[in-house]
């Protein structure tokens, strides 16, 4: 496979590897069907780069752009290593290492039933500010005695705002580190990744601020918003006064800042590509981060049924999402995690391809991945499996 081309269209900026044209082709229909659109695609396939294309006034390849719960594919990347490591025991009780967790009944739950998201604690019945948000430690605490929304371990909803507090608390605990710190010191550093939890003030000038929905389909999509205190709402904290706003939170220094592993990541496509290549591939002359066993683990679906929160069938592997369920394009064991404004990542342990997708601006109905990204994905796929 050659090294990547120069560009050859007036569309896109960027470069794709010979035999990639195509995806090219899709991104610039994508582009061509937005107008306006502000995106990035990265893509690597067996560690190496075949895709880096861009679009929209002021990015390029370097462009931050907020990608939301991006990290949580980050965050748990960092949970499968240090269960690789013996570290942690996915059937070891949550309380062993939190005590405080055990209240209200919270007990017996495991890390395996919390990173699965059947622990109920999708949020507080009084809502959450925008201060504890930002602040897994904050949010941890304030977790560890709530409520639960349903039977700890008997059905499981998304946790959109909680999980990487949850499981950041069960790290810390274990290991005297923070989460965002591990993340930094054992994947984002080594590998020059360009994807935050917690982004750098000397970064900040190349953070692009999240553009919101256009008015008409802000109003659509008011009208369509889910019930503020039904399960979907209080995991999204619409029933907080005042409910979040996506863009104003991501928009927020504070929450760039601090990086709360659940909702505030920074980065591009290149740096969600090159994370989920070293996740499975050979990159910058290093082995894979994860070996078989944890890979294995890792990409077992966990969550037969509906989501209570996204109305998913089969949402989750272990922590990761189910990307073979949600684009069927994909092998099986095809593991990621979207962001709210419609971006999308993985790794198909079976192709090889490790793929990031990002946007400025709020997709309309793009929680879990912007719609483009099934075209985008049908190309990648069968360009890599032309190439090989």
């Amino acid at each position: 496979m050659k090294q990547l081309d120069h560009p050859v269209s007036a569309g896109s900026s960027g470069t794709v590897a010979e035999g990639f044209a195509a995806v090219r082709e899709a991104f610039d229909a994508v582009a061509a069907d937005e107008p306006g659109l502000s995106a990035q695609l990265s893509v690597r396939l067996h560690g190496r780069e075949v895709v880096d294309l861009w679009t929209g006034d002021g990015v390029d390849g370097d462009s931050l752009f907020a990608l939301y719960s991006s990290g949580k594919g980050a965050a748990h990347l960092v949970v499968a290593l240090l269960v690789q490591d013996g570290v942690l025991d996915l059937d070891r009780p949550v309380a062993h290492h939190w005590p405080e967790f055990a209240a209200e009944g919270k007990g017996a739950l495991t890390l395996r039933d919390l990173l699965a998201h059947r622990a109920g604690l999708i949020g507080v019945d009084e809502g959450l500010s925008t201060a504890t948000l930002a602040d897994d430690r904050s949010l941890a605490e304030r977790l560890a005695g709530a409520r639960p929304y349903w039977e700890p371990g008997e059905a499981y909803g998304y946790h959109a705002f909680t999980i990487g507090a949850l499981t950041g608390e069960v790290v810390r605990r274990a290991t005297g580190r923070s989460l965002q710190r591990l993340y930094r010191e054992r994947v984002r550093e080594p590998y020059g990744l360009d994807f935050h939890l917690g982004l750098p003030e000397s970064a900040e000038p190349r953070y692009l601020p999240v553009q919101p929905l256009p008015p008409a389909l802000r109003a659509r999509a008011e009208r369509q918003a889910p019930a503020p205190r039904g399960l979907t709402g209080i995991a999204f904290n619409l029933h907080a006064e005042p409910p979040t706003d996506l863009a104003e939170f991501a928009n927020t220094r504070a929450v760039r800042a601090q990086g709360p592993a659940s909702s505030g990541s920074v980065g591009s496509a290149r740096g969600l590509a090159k994370l989920y290549a070293a996740a499975i591939s050979e990159v910058d002359g290093r082995p894979p981060l994860l070996g078989p066993d944890a890979l294995a683990e890792f990409t077992t679906p966990h969550t037969p049924g509906t989501d209570l929160v996204t109305g998913e069938t089969g949402h989750f592997l272990l922590g990761f999402e189910a990307q073979g369920v949600r684009y069927p394009v994909l092998g099986a064991r095809a593991f990621g995690h979207s962001g709210a404004v419609g971006a999308q990542a993985f790794a198909d342990p079976g192709s090889g391809i490790a793929y990031g997708y990002t946007r400025r601006r709020f997709s309309f109905g793009g929680g879990g991945g912007a719609s483009e990204n099934h075209r985008l994905i049908a190309a990648v796929t069968a360009c890599a499996r032309n190439a090989g």
